[in-house]
């Protein structure tokens, strides 16, 4: 029997399968220096493509991936594949120079002349260099070298700050998975409204999703493959291993049901998800592929009895905390190792603090309005950090365009920036005060400043004012006291 897979529009020029393979264990079949035939990994992706899967994800930091679908475009030009690949650079300032040389390395990698989708990921948002790159991907996508742009693990507020302040996303590659409900909520709801599509990865877990690990007993977490041990963190966060055999028992129930695996309900779960462009599962190339069983996905759907079942189940997890990314950026951090440190070494301060005489230390953060008005972003007296009223602006650019919940995000992070260039954190603040343009934005930015502080809680105050500058629409100063 033929299935035909079922394909999607990311963007009115990319068309891609809703089923994208994804090649992040290529870095784990070369772990511990094992060398791969990069040729025969290659050729290993034709079954996939004949299949009728013709989508594939990777990264700068995937081992050798860019290099193999670079091989197989050259062997098989007659087969159009849809390559997406990420840039995940270090913290700390970026050049246009770097911007524009890390791309050509993956152009070179891949053996193209444009990415058909770029997504970028940024390891922090208070230091502001990760708007420096977007804006940067936008030149180069208006010059032709990527086709479209996309993000990876961005929470919504920083999804919508992008947005909002003119850069052109077509996708946002997300944890969205049965054991992760973060992106059903706020992160589907924006991306329907501006018609940005999720790729949603996790689907099954890295295999921990399916009737192998039935009536199993709980793995220690540091044994498997990386996607195992990231992914036995997510159970231990979403309610352990018990609540998660309860699910796998549901699961196991809807699939004989409808006479396909475990794995495929996962799947066709999330890909009935409205938000949700395409599912990505993962292979190990010439070793791992389940190709027969990924197409059984386009071969069924759930009814409503399986959907209700299959929520029942879910009612019993435990939500996983914050938006969608987090895990990258503050604790628990559901990575393999439980930590970033194989991922990067140090966070470089957002702005360079300065010691004056009087044994005052300050920081600016280089906007116009400080040369002109002759003052410092914060200034750090003894544990006292005071932080100037700080608007949406970067440079000579205005963030979050006539967005008032996006203006007051970003701000919050130059005040988070601030914060750590002194030796201070956000937890760290007692007193914020918050101006707002129009009152008609009140809740917008109250709703901002209740996402960042809901569990700091500091004294506040939040009035209308006729603020300096036409763009600006809100603007906040705080006071923190460093422990």
């Amino acid at each position: 029997m033929t299935i035909n897979v079922q394909r999607t529009k990311l963007s009115p020029t990319l068309e891609i399968s809703k089923v994208v393979t994804g090649l992040w264990q290529i870095a784990d079949m070369e772990r511990g220096g094992n060398t791969l035939k990069l040729s025969n990994l290659a050729d290993a992706m034709l079954p996939y493509v004949e299949a009728g899967l013709t989508s594939f994800d990777m990264a700068d930091h995937y081992g050798s991936a860019e290099d193999i679908v670079g091989l197989f475009s050259t062997s098989h030009p007659e087969k159009p594949v849809q390559l997406f690949t990420k840039w995940v650079p270090t913290p700390g300032p970026v050049t246009k120079e770097d911007v524009r040389s890390a791309i050509e390395v993956s152009l070179k990698r891949m053996q193209t002349e444009q990415l058909d989708l770029l997504q970028f990921h940024t390891w922090t948002y208070s230091d502001p260099s990760w708007l420096d790159c977007l804006f940067y991907l936008q030149e180069l996508k208006e010059e032709g070298l990527i086709a479209n742009l996309g993000l990876t693990n961005f929470n919504t507020a920083h999804l919508s700050i992008a947005v909002n302040s003119g850069i052109d996303i077509t996708s946002n590659q997300v944890a969205f998975s049965l054991l992760d409900g973060r992106a059903k909520h706020d992160m589907s709801a924006f991306c329907l409204e501006h018609d940005i599509k999720l790729l949603a990865y996790g689907t099954v877990a890295g295999g921990l999703l399916t009737r192998k690990w039935l009536g199993q007993a709980e793995p220690a977490v540091d044994e498997g493959t990386w996607s195992q041990m990231k992914y036995k963190r997510f159970i231990r966060e979403a309610g352990g291993w018990d609540v998660f055999q309860e699910l796998l028992k549901t699961l196991s129930d809807v699939a004989k049901k409808h006479n396909v695996s475990v794995a495929n309900i996962a799947s066709r779960y999330m890909l009935e998800q409205p938000a949700v462009g395409a599912v990505i599962i993962g292979a190990r190339l010439g070793n791992s592929e389940h190709i027969d069983d990924t197409l059984n996905l386009f071969n069924f759907s759930l009814d409503d009895a399986s959907h209700a079942q299959i929520e029942a189940s879910l009612a019993n997890l435990t939500p996983l905390p914050g938006d969608c990314g987090d895990e990258y950026r503050k604790p628990p951090f559901l990575t393999a190792s439980g930590d970033l440190s194989h991922h990067l070494e140090s966070f470089p301060k957002p702005f360079e603090a300065v010691t004056r005489p009087n044994g005052e230390t300050i920081v600016l953060s280089g906007t116009k309005w400080e040369e002109i008005a002759g003052f410092c972003r914060a200034v750090r007296v003894d544990n006292r950090i005071v932080i100037s009223g700080t608007t949406a602006t970067h440079l000579d650019k205005v963030i979050g365009g006539q967005d008032a919940g996006a203006q007051a995000h970003f701000v919050m992070d130059k005040l988070e920036a601030a914060l750590q260039s002194l030796g201070g954190k956000l937890e760290d603040v007692i007193r914020t005060r918050v101006y707002v343009r129009n009152m008609a934005d009140w809740e917008a930015v109250a709703r901002a400043h209740g996402n960042r502080f809901a569990d700091i809680l500091p004294a506040n105050t939040l009035v209308q004012a006729q603020l300096v500058g036409d763009d600006y629409l809100v603007e906040i100063e705080a006071e923190a006291l460093v422990h």
